[in-house]
């Protein structure tokens, strides 16, 4: 099976002040900056991420996701995707 590289993606947050308050000092005390910080924490997140729990549930509560996509429909989601 062939696993597609996704590009890297931009969003803006919003941070309530507390949290941007702690989150960059955690930074200092780790000699990173405030960006890298919260990459590195979303990456670790998403590792430890097991989408096999929200595959299961989905089947269980939203069979109408087990319908294939036709070609058409393939084409248009991987666009979405950018794959």
């Amino acid at each position: 099976m062939e696993t597609a590289v996704l590009p890297n993606r931009r969003k803006v947050i919003d941070l309530k002040g507390d949290t941007f308050r702690s989150l960059s000092l955690m930074a200092a005390n780790k000699g990173t900056n405030l960006k890298r910080l919260i990459e590195g924490l979303l990456d670790r997140v998403a590792e430890d991420y097991d989408d096999s729990k929200a595959y299961t549930w989905l089947v269980e509560n939203r069979p109408d996701g087990q319908v294939f996509l036709n070609e058409e429909e393939k084409k248009d989601f991987e666009n979405w995707l950018g794959v």
